[in-house]
């Protein structure tokens, strides 16, 4: 009776829809997601970390605006859901680096010369 509970519950986390993983997009940075279907609603659960724009009737760009984790949800006419997933907006990996001197950390972007980013990824004005 165990095994039979365990491998119900593993069969259905494996057939759970897409929002068991996440799709990662850096700050300023977009991502393109086909759907497969013909979505009606789009709802962004945080619109500080990321933006949603449907660039047709299949296809939606996510936009990471903030750092965070936020999810996203579209569904069709009839309410059925095309797409539920985590939305994580992170830094690039390139084109930056940080050194920390005294206890504190600063991070500047490089591209073609480095300029201080402050913790919300943009470049400050002076």
């Amino acid at each position: 009776m165990r095994r039979l509970a365990a491998s119900a519950i593993i069969a259905l986390l494996i057939a759970s829809p897409a929002s068991a993983s996440s799709l990662s997009v850096h700050l300023d940075q977009a991502a393109k997601v086909r759907l497969a279907g013909t979505a009606r609603n789009v709802v962004v659960a945080n619109p500080r970390i990321a933006d949603v724009n449907l660039v047709g009737p299949h296809d939606l760009v996510v936009i990471g605006k903030g750092f965070g984790v936020t999810n996203v949800v579209v569904t069709d006419a009839a309410g059925r859901t095309l797409f539920d997933r985590d939305i994580v907006v992170s830094t690039p990996d390139y084109g930056q680096m940080s050194y920390i001197r005294g206890g504190e950390a600063r991070t500047f972007a490089c591209a073609p010369r480095c300029e201080r980013i402050d913790e919300d990824g943009r470049i400050p004005t002076p």
